[in-house]
């Protein structure tokens, strides 16, 4: 399951959870029951923002990579890569 990092514009805090895609948090109650944690003196209602982050997960079958590339590029000629 991917991972998302959002952040609270009212008390600057910033929650890492894991959801499907096709999920988007509105506000800070959701982020909350969705990370396991209390809400705390911020209003439940309380928009937040989904941060870009690079770092979500790939299943390998979707590459589509039955083999992996040489660091040269393509396939040495030489094999010199280990890769064959």
């Amino acid at each position: 399951m991917p991972t998302y990092d959002y952040r609270c514009d009212h008390n600057h805090r910033v929650v890492e959870v894991h959801h499907p895609m096709n999920t988007h948090l509105q506000n800070w109650g959701e982020l909350c029951a969705c990370a396991g944690i209390d809400t705390g003196p911020t209003p439940a209602n309380t928009p937040v923002h989904r941060l870009a982050t690079g770092g979500n997960v790939v299943a390998s079958s979707a590459l589509n990579n039955p083999e992996p590339a040489c660091a040269s590029g393509g396939c040495c000629p030489s094999r010199a890569c280990g890769l064959d």
